[in-house]
């Protein structure tokens, strides 16, 4: 069945459905990885947005049970040239459609994502309907309803966690904040043997100090950190109690909780391949990211904060370190879900880390 993009500015893309029947509204986005559209589908940073995949052939290896970053996608659609029909892979249990239409997601495919992806770095990200498989709409109405449309601005509230649960370890014991978790943050810190206990967003400082940790992980999570002040004041309270580590979402809410600023990129950052500089050691490492916004260079003067990271393309902050504390944080994503794995070692970084402030505390 025929199935229509249509965006904010006008422009209608025509293609066939695939995934579920329902029509949805959603923040048009780009991402340029080759492969681990799985753990793209399932990462809740993507709440609220249409995935658009540059790379031509998605869904050829299928889907599988392993390889889930959430148990429940919050993205909005799926945007790619050609879907695979019949995967092949030892591990597929089943196809990317078969996902889709599970999880109520609609997707379209057949269409130019070239012409997409350059109107986008153009014009940066910007709303956009899938129609309803097999619609014939109004074109005009929708584009008029369509500007009318505000996007959510609670996409945090939506995705996070309700209640504390634990994932127990013998090792450090670490207070996981759930913004919007991938769960490849969950396997990395209990392969190192942590006593991981994740919270929802909103628990407060003291409720998370009552836990007794070693160190405190701020997860990645979907949307603008201005729209959760909450949370910043959280993490300013934790400040100096407990070491921190924070990724993505959380490197940004670490930042603004030491009073920089962050501001909306224009096509953001998306995909497996994105060049970093770790300015301390001088190595350039491949990243995987998927983020909007990004904190303000400009307005860490005064901070205590020290830039440890940049972005190649475009230089913008990759990475931070409090000087006075031990925290840092960065931009990208160091779990590796799904790769590439330059930036697995941060890890093992936070909990060297946590060793030497248990060290102190035991000597003081």
């Amino acid at each position: 069945m025929k199935r229509y993009l249509i965006l904010e500015d006008g422009t209608v893309f025509a293609g066939e459905a695939f995934g579920a029947e329902a029509a949805s509204v959603g923040e048009v986005v780009f991402n340029t990885s080759m492969t681990g559209y799985q753990e793209i589908l399932s990462d809740p940073s993507y709440c609220g947005q249409i995935v658009t995949m540059t790379y031509p052939l998605i869904g050829n290896y299928g889907i599988n049970s392993d390889d889930f970053e959430s148990i429940d996608p919050a993205v909005k659609g799926m945007i790619v040239r050609e879907a695979a029909e019949f995967p092949s892979n030892f591990r597929s249990t089943m196809s990317i459609d078969e996902l889709l239409r599970k999880k109520g997601i609609p997707g379209i495919s057949g269409i130019d994502t070239r012409k997409l992806t350059r109107l986008i770095r153009v014009n940066g990200s910007i709303k956009g309907v899938l129609t309803a498989a097999g619609e014939q709409p109004d074109f005009e109405q929708v584009i008029a309803k369509l500007k009318e449309t505000a996007l959510p601005t609670d996409q945090v509230a939506q995705v996070s966690i309700t209640r504390p649960y634990p994932s127990p370890g013998r090792g450090k014991r670490v207070v996981l904040i759930d913004y919007g978790m991938k769960h490849g943050i969950l396997r990395e810190l209990t392969k190192r043997k942590c006593d991981v206990i994740v919270v929802p967003h909103n628990t407060s400082a003291e409720e998370i100090l009552a836990w007794g940790p070693d160190g405190v992980m701020l997860s990645n999570g979907p949307g603008d950190p201005k729209n959760v002040p909450e949370c910043v004041d959280v993490v300013r309270d934790l400040l100096g109690e407990v070491p921190i580590f924070g990724i993505c979402l959380g490197h940004q809410l670490f930042a603004r909780a030491c009073g920089a600023d962050t501001f909306k990129l224009k096509f953001g950052h998306r995909g497996g391949n994105h060049p970093v500089r770790d300015l301390v050691t001088g190595k350039v490492e491949i990243t995987s990211q998927n983020h909007g916004y990004a904190v303000d260079e400009e307005t860490l003067q005064g901070t205590r904060l020290k830039v440890t990271h940049s972005a190649l393309n475009d230089g913008t902050n990759e990475g931070l370190t409090h000087l006075d504390y031990p925290a840092f944080t960065v931009q990208y994503h160091p779990e590796s879900s799904p790769g590439p794995e330059d930036s697995n070692y941060l890890f093992d970084r936070f909990l060297e880390i946590m060793n030497v402030q248990r060290k102190e505390q035991q000597h003081a």
